[in-house]
């Protein structure tokens, strides 16, 4: 970490490339041990490619932040309409689709502060229904989503390549405010 306190910027379609690289280094470093080889090539080729990253950038549904240090991207949070399997999805609710930092950046309150970056964007125009697919066996990220008032409500298999992961659904059924925002970082 720098001297200087990191900030948080949305992303702008200029962002795709570093993203691109954020994106499959994070996930590479967070998840990367338990894919074949070949699995975790694909899916990172095909869910973090620039182009990709550049189309979900452009688009008014999603948005996308950037945790910057020294200028340099270090986590990133990514939020959109949800697409979870769920039948208690309705039109309108929103999706913590992607929150990771890189290791260094971890338990500093740095993800908190976009969870809650991410949060107020997806309540933007009023209250809606929260959601969030997370890995069943990423134990820190589901104490930490409990903390903010998600339960697990489902599962589905997330495809890695070849492989499946079980992913738990998670909701809350009211609304994110700033005193859970404050309540969380006490």
């Amino acid at each position: 970490m720098s001297a200087s306190s990191p900030t948080i910027r949305r992303a702008t379609a200029d962002d795709a490339g570093t993203l691109s690289r954020l994106a499959a280094r994070t996930f590479t470093g967070t998840f990367g041990h338990l894919y074949p080889p070949r699995d975790l090539a694909d899916f990172i080729a095909e869910a973090y490619a620039e182009e990709r990253q550049r189309v979900i950038l452009s688009h008014p549904d999603y948005a996308i932040w950037l945790l910057e240090d020294a200028g340099e991207a270090v986590g990133h949070a990514a939020a959109g309409p949800c697409g979870l399997p769920h039948p208690d999805v309705a039109s309108g609710d929103g999706e913590l689709k992607r929150l990771y930092l890189l290791a260094a950046y971890q338990g500093g309150g740095w993800g908190g502060a976009l969870f809650d970056t991410v949060m107020a964007w997806l309540q933007r125009n009023g209250s809606c229904g929260l959601w969030i697919g997370v890995w069943s066996g990423n134990h820190g990220a589901q104490r930490f989503y409990a903390r903010r008032g998600f339960d697990r409500v489902g599962e589905y298999l997330f495809p890695v390549g070849r492989t499946r992961d079980l992913e738990y659904i998670l909701r809350r059924t009211r609304p994110y405010t700033a005193d859970d925002a404050d309540a969380t970082r006490s």
